[in-house]
């Protein structure tokens, strides 16, 4: 067990304006700054334990002591405890408990908290083998958690079987060595430590250290007898765990959090979790099923088809009819042979005849890779009409940055979404489009497509018909670029590996 005394050099709120302060020491780059707080999940140097800031919470009980607010947590600023008290998770768990007399009672097996009411959950209890059963120590029966040890004080011990209770999570059993989601960037982090401090007489976990160390504390004894400093530490409050796994939580992974990621962020997400740890992110998802479909949309292909595997017909379908058409065609050919009429009968008649004419063209080509979803406007109408469709048509914004003007049906020219803003929104369509924009066909390779959209500069390019009249759809960067790149990027060269 290591018991960190945080000193006032340590905390921000230390110095108060009153406080007297002739000479300044030399400040410890390590260490932040007087004032200063850590930003909740971001990484901190060795010695530097985000948010150990002693504040005091709102509260109006008179002569309520000062307070562990956590990381970036906006709390009025009091006096300073003298020392914070900081424990390590794996130096509780497999001690003995022995009463004040140093006999020994039984080992401890777990701690408990309390989840979901307060961005640092508080420890009630612990669960103790005594016997050769499983037993509820609650907290205020701790007098100390001493070297190699926990003192109990009370006269006696429930000897009832310990039950989870909704909301309650065992620390060691649930969260420790488990994956967890920082939002702070969001990526996935281990558990490998978990770091409790005392806060105004009540343990609280405060942090998470994802790096090696305390793995090097198991395994190399002399560590675990010297202190040690703490490695990549993450404020709690910026932390969710995965709880599905736990018969008794009531908890889910909060929608409001993930929605504040961007899809590709929380698609990075599931490809990096295990498949049930990915299932509880999209079941948190499924509220929204707009940002289901665009999670989805951003999954590779082996991701996409395990989560379908794990459907209905009906729930395949509907979750087709929220993706993009061009998506939707792609995923309906990898799944297997005798769902894919069914998946498709289901769907809506206006996604299901989109889905089905990019399903005739061979998905490399500019056919399966095109848009259906597009904006052609009569190059006769005038810039503000144009204007106002764009802010009205319900086709994927990648594809609104060109307006295409047609006459009797056909391609007459082109205009960037820019220009139309910059131009007079009187003025005739006609008069300021591209005559006879670049163009592509539907059987046109890959290659092809890449030359002529890097030869041209285009982020968007419309697929003709062979006669080079009718719009059929349009091919955008990102499409061209996603196959670009290769198998398994994502795994390789984004953002998906567990942060360490």
């Amino acid at each position: 067990m290591t018991k960190t005394a945080l000193t006032p050099s340590l905390t921000p709120t230390a110095l108060t304006p009153t406080a007297p302060t002739p000479v300044r020491p030399p400040r410890d780059r390590h260490r932040p700054r007087p004032g200063r707080r850590v930003a909740p999940g971001r990484r901190c140097r060795p010695g530097a334990l985000p948010g150990a800031v002693a504040t005091s919470r709102e509260s109006s009980a008179p002569g309520r002591s000062p307070v562990y607010a956590g990381a970036g947590m906006s709390t009025p600023t009091q006096t300073t405890d003298p020392a914070l008290e900081i424990l390590h998770l794996s130096h509780v768990v497999k001690r003995p408990l022995v009463d004040t007399s140093g006999d020994r009672l039984g080992r401890v097996q777990d701690l408990i908290v309390l989840a979901g009411q307060s961005p640092h959950p508080p420890v009630v209890g612990l669960v103790v083998d005594i016997g050769g059963r499983d037993l509820f120590v609650p907290i205020r029966k701790v007098s100390a958690f001493e070297p190699g040890r926990v003192v109990f004080d009370g006269q006696r011990v429930d000897l009832r079987r310990f039950e989870r209770r909704p909301g309650e999570l065992l620390l060691a059993r649930d969260l420790l060595a488990h994956h967890l989601i920082n939002f702070v960037g969001g990526r996935l982090i281990r558990a490998n430590e978990i770091e409790l401090a005392k806060v105004n007489g009540v343990w609280e976990v405060v942090a998470v250290d994802s790096s090696s160390r305390p793995l090097l504390r198991r395994l190399i004894p002399g560590l675990r007898r010297r202190a040690t400093e703490p490695g990549t530490i993450v404020d709690w409050a910026s932390i969710e765990p995965f709880v599905a796994h736990v018969p008794s939580s009531r908890l889910r992974i909060p929608y409001r959090k993930l929605a504040k990621l961007h899809p590709a962020q929380i698609a990075d997400l599931v490809e990096a979790a295990s498949h049930d740890e990915g299932e509880e992110i999209i079941e948190a998802v499924g509220a929204d099923r707009e940002l289901e479909a665009d999670v989805f949309e951003e999954l590779d292909t082996e991701h996409q088809l395990e989560f379908v595997k794990s459907r209905s017909d009906q729930e395949a379908a509907r979750l087709l009819s929220s993706m993009a058409p061009d998506d939707a065609a792609d995923l309906i050919t990898e799944v297997d042979q005798e769902r894919r009429l069914p998946i498709l009968n289901l769907l809506p008649e206006p996604q299901q005849k989109k889905v089905r004419s990019l399903l005739s063209y061979n998905p490399e080509t500019a056919g399966g890779l095109m848009i259906p979803d597009f904006l052609s406007m009569p190059a006769d109408a005038t810039i503000g009409e144009a204007l106002s469709a764009v802010r009205t048509n319900p086709a994927p914004p990648e594809s609104l940055n060109v307006v295409f003007a047609v006459d009797e049906g056909q391609l007459v020219g082109s205009v960037s979404t820019v220009r139309l803003v910059q131009a007079d929104p009187d003025a005739a369509l006609r008069s300021i489009v591209e005559p006879e924009p670049v163009h592509i066909h539907p059987d046109w390779d890959l290659g092809a497509i890449v030359r002529t959209m890097s030869d041209f500069n285009l982020i968007v390019v419309p697929v003709l018909d062979p006669d080079h009249g009718e719009i059929l759809g349009v091919v955008t960067v990102d499409d061209v670029l996603e196959l670009l790149l290769p198998t398994g990027w994502r795994r390789d060269f984004g953002r998906t590996a567990v942060e360490e």
